[in-house]
């Protein structure tokens, strides 16, 4: 049944992506989880569709349509059962490219934004350092001023699209002394001289999209590229942290949802002392309990979701959504691993899959603790 969030168009919307995704991805997600991403060519039929610019105006080749589209693809990615898909498709124009069209320049946005919608660029955004994760402020990455260039020296782990990325939105330091104050976003592009993607992190979960750690070593980059005014990095990256985590969230009920949905399945046909394994009262309770936690945190969500399109002061129940959602994730695809059994460890049950993927959403976009900080902070204040 639909949810009063969405109208019909949003339906329409829904049916379409669910369509190609059961077409053309679902079908190759075992492959591109063994080979460790997924082909190219998917952020090109991606935006040739229409799915990557949804939310942009057509002036960048977007369809202008509101978050609440946005939304609905970001569930029907999800769909597909490979959170490495649903992230790389989802980074480069969730994550890197609202940098550039809600903070940069008009050349910028000329320069980056039609060609990321259509798919012929990919972007990343560049945060982490190997020292540094939910402590932004003090991330290492220097940019020091050289007339008309920066000149850019540090390292980055964990960046989703790291390694084919096109160009990276890049939080550096350009006053070192002046902690979260002083940092500032660049668009660091692929090819440039001191700028190289050292390697492809192997990872346990989210295995089809590529995560590579970078290195810049004397990278000039030109000061047109530096987004918006120097020093405001830090809270352009806050800006956007809202539709990050209410991706995280979304992503997180989807996931439950499938684990759910194969339990109940495997539930079904697995027999057991000479009955289903759905007929043990055990086993009925306990998917009871899944079923719960998944109503919970989509209901959740969904009301962040709406005061987030409603541009009302959202950050609360985003943060709680977040938290909730990848959080009930993470049980759920546990309690669905253990009806399976020793089957759930078998590459052929999807279960496994959930599993792993399922862990990374207490920690990526901001990890559950600092979650919980966020909202103890904004209760008390």
């Amino acid at each position: 049944m639909a949810h009063w969030l969405f109208q019909e168009e949003h339906e329409m919307l829904r049916r379409s992506v669910r369509a190609w995704v059961e077409r053309e991805i679902t079908p190759n997600v075992g492959e591109w989880e063994e080979k460790g991403e997924f082909p190219r060519e998917l952020f090109t039929r991606a935006g040739e569709l229409g799915f990557l610019g949804l939310t942009y105006p057509e002036e960048y080749g977007g369809s202008g349509e509101d978050f609440l589209a946005g939304a609905v693809f970001t569930e029907e990615m999800a769909r597909c059962g490979s959170g490495g898909v649903a992230a790389g498709l989802g980074a480069s124009v969730g994550i890197a490219a609202p940098q550039i069209y809600r903070f940069g320049s008009e050349e910028l946005k000329k320069r980056f934004l039609a060609s990321t919608i259509s798919g012929e660029k990919i972007g990343a955004l560049g945060i982490t350092e190997p020292d540094t994760g939910s402590d932004v402020g003090s991330l290492r990455t220097t940019a020091r001023d050289a007339g008309d260039h920066y000149v850019v020296n540090g390292s980055k782990t964990f960046i989703t699209n790291g390694i084919r990325a096109d160009y990276v939105v890049t939080a550096v330091k350009t006053d070192p002394a002046a902690g979260h104050k002083g940092i500032s976003l660049l668009v660091i592009e692929k090819g440039t001289p001191g700028f190289a993607a050292a390697r492809k992190l192997e990872k346990l979960g989210w295995n089809a999209s590529d995560t590579g750690e970078l290195v810049f070593e004397d990278c000039r980059v030109p000061k047109e590229n530096l987004v918006g005014r120097e020093n405001d990095g830090f809270y352009y990256l806050m800006e956007n942290f809202a539709w990050e985590r209410l991706v995280m969230a979304l992503g997180g009920v989807v996931g439950a949802q499938l684990c759910l949905e194969e339990a109940i399945r495997y539930a079904r046909q697995r027999i057991q002392f000479g009955r289903p394994l759905a007929k043990f009262q055990a086993i009925r309770h306990k998917l009871a309990e899944m079923a719960s936690l998944v109503e919970t945190a989509r209901c959740l969500t969904y009301h962040a979701l709406s005061l987030y399109v409603a541009g009302e002061d959202a950050m609360t129940a985003v943060t709680m959504a977040k938290m909730y959602a990848c959080e009930a994730a993470k049980r759920v695809a546990d309690e669905a691993l253990q009806i399976h059994g020793g089957y759930g460890y078998m590459m052929e049950y999807p279960v496994q899959r959930f599993w792993r993927d399922a862990r990374i959403g207490t920690i990526g976009g901001g990890t559950t603790e600092i979650m919980k900080q966020i909202i103890v902070d904004r209760m008390i204040q």
